[in-house]
């Protein structure tokens, strides 16, 4: 018999078809009508889609059937990401492989137009959403998946405080090809740590005079992450691991 003791874990909830608002960018649940100019001007550049199983899109119309029917999805939930700089849809992301019953949870179809990449908006869509997963809706863990060889991906994952688990080699057929699929997770108990870390980079402290962030993300997980390992280990009387 396994020797674990039983969870007493709540059943965590699916995330909320909501807008959530940030200071650099809105995420807004996929509306065709609204987002489809936007986005159609963002995904100009084919290579957006070198790694995700769709796109680049042939012209307008195509584009816009496939949004209507990401619309319509409840699994995947798709949002766009709206950079408040200029009222402008540039990208998207979607919560996908949703388990409330385990507590688990899926962050992907991450896509961003040039305007957007390199600002400190992608990293504050991603904490807003892992907030919402985390804290709203109860998940336990939040999973990361991404082609093998997709190295700027896989090293997305890790900025953002996620844990490298393996590769599950032949795991599907995308546009075609054979892929391997890198996996990710980042769990309930390191959220808090990372949390901190998250709003410790997206405060206005941690901005050049030019717009750069000083201090690096990954940096300020690990001594966020530290510093929680630390607490702990002093109010139960052990000494912290090195």
């Amino acid at each position: 018999m396994p020797d674990a003791e039983p969870l007493r874990v709540p059943h965590a909830r699916p995330p909320v078809r909501t807008s959530f608002n940030g200071r650099f960018v809105r995420l807004e649940p996929l509306d065709p009508l609204a987002h489809l100019g936007d986005l159609f001007a963002a995904a100009a550049e084919p290579t957006i889609f070198d790694w995700l199983g769709y796109g680049p899109f042939a012209d307008r119309d195509a584009m816009q059937a496939w949004l209507e029917a990401r619309a319509l999805s409840v699994d995947p939930l798709f949002f766009a990401v709206r950079d408040l700089r200029n009222d402008r849809v540039r990208g998207m992301c979607a919560w996908l492989r949703l388990d409330p019953p385990m507590g688990v949870i899926e962050i992907g179809h991450i896509w961003y137009g040039v305007g957007l990449r390199r600002t400190p908006g992608p990293t504050e869509a991603m904490y807003l959403l892992f907030r919402h997963a985390f804290e709203a809706c109860g998940y336990r863990r939040l999973e990361w998946k991404c082609n093998a060889a997709n190295s700027k991906s896989r090293d997305a994952a890790s900025r953002f405080g996620f844990t490298y688990e393996g590769i599950f080699r032949q795991h599907m057929i995308s546009k075609g090809r054979s892929r391997d699929t890198a996996w990710f997770s980042l769990l309930d108990h390191e959220w808090p740590a990372t949390r901190t870390a998250f709003e410790r980079w997206l405060a206005p402290a941690n901005v050049t005079a030019d717009g750069g962030q000083i201090a690096r993300l990954a940096d300020l997980i690990a001594a966020a992450r530290a510093d929680r390992a630390g607490t702990a280990a002093r109010h139960s009387g052990r000494q912290p691991k090195d």
